[in-house]
């Protein structure tokens, strides 16, 4: 009888998981490196629960949150942020504390309803499974809105206070990948029709992309505290299909196989970076390449923050700085202010 050797590791990503040569994923049980944080005093007190979109997978929830100062008495409607966490496709869901500070701020100062929704990670369920969730997220949302419209069995929040005209896709690092195939597969009309809700803008913070040809600040910059290059190819070999390269659609947004994007009606965007960042640099050209094609997008720059910075600190000065800018980009997109900015 043939005999077979034991599977070995082939990727090792320290702390998250190994990937073993018969396909079997050995997740380590990871621990959050910082300490919940205590939100400075005056925060909005903002509320929140858990819902499942799609019963049919189990990681399939969300949160939902809302400022609790938000009352249907006087007449606001508040405009909807759906927000996906960040963790390279491989880790993170909106339970994470870093992620968890980010949604309760943006909800209580802008103010906003905030829906952080957890999607399919690779490699158990290899792209495009977690794209496919982020657009069930949106169906989800739309389904809410066809249920407030028709007087039928709606969630409370939603229906009280959600603006459904008024509805921005954000997401930072991996989550602002999702945001950008989101956008693609919106304006390409593969999510299908999602009337009433209209979806008014996308924010990227610090998007997670790649490609073959090497960026000037993959080149010079350090490892940050968080990547490094050899970690960025490591997580692209466990995501990409195999044989593929980092010019594949789900990596780089111009490679030779990624979808056009000068004929789509883009609505406007918000492209965040930092100037540590290793990654930078891809986001700068993206953001760069869509303002040549005629697309209103707007990039700004961090100086001395590094990846995920406003995630790390939620509270920091950055990280507030980030707030007022979401800010302004909703209520100059999305209608007249519902606060003064």
């Amino acid at each position: 009888m043939a005999s077979f050797p034991p599977p070995h590791v082939v990727e090792d990503v320290p702390g998250i998981l190994q990937l073993l040569s018969d396909g079997t994923v050995i997740r380590a049980e990871y621990t959050y490196p910082h300490p919940p944080l205590t939100p400075p005093p005056g925060q909005p007190v903002v509320q929140w629960k858990d819902i499942v979109y799609d019963a049919s997978h189990e990681v399939c929830k969300l949160r939902v949150y809302k400022p609790q100062a938000a009352s249907s008495s006087s007449g606001e409607k508040l405009p909807v942020i759906v927000y996906y966490h960040g963790g390279g496709y491989i880790m993170g869901s909106f339970e994470m504390p870093c992620f968890h500070d980010c949604c309760l701020r943006l909800a209580g100062e802008l103010p906003a309803i905030v829906i952080s929704a957890d999607y399919r990670l690779a490699p158990e369920h290899p792209l495009p499974a977690g794209l496919d969730d982020a657009a069930t997220v949106l169906r989800w949302v739309r389904d809410q809105a066809v249920a407030v419209a028709e007087d039928a069995d709606a969630d409370p929040w939603l229906a009280e206070l959600a603006d459904f005209g008024r509805v921005f896709v954000a997401g930072d690092s991996a989550g602002g990948g999702v945001v950008h195939h989101t956008a693609i597969r919106l304006a390409s009309g593969l999510v299908g029709r999602l009337d009433p809700v209209r979806v008014a803008g996308h924010v990227l913070l610090f998007p997670l992309f790649g490609g073959v040809e090497r960026t000037q600040s993959e080149l010079e910059l350090p490892p940050g505290p968080f990547i490094s290059l050899p970690l960025i190819d490591k997580g692209w070999r466990i995501l990409l299909p195999p044989g593929s390269t980092r010019d594949h659609p789900f990596a780089n947004p111009f490679g030779p196989e990624s979808p056009a994007m000068g004929g789509l009606p883009l609505p406007p965007m918000l492209v965040v970076i930092a100037e540590y960042d290793l990654l930078c640099d891809r986001a700068a050209d993206y953001a760069a390449r869509l303002k040549a094609m005629g697309k209103s997008v707007e990039l700004v720059k961090f100086e001395k923050q590094d990846h995920g910075f406003f995630s790390v600190e939620p509270y920091g000065d950055a990280g507030s700085e980030v707030v007022r800018l979401m800010k302004r980009f909703v209520y100059d997109n999305g209608g007249n202010a519902a606060v003064s900015t």
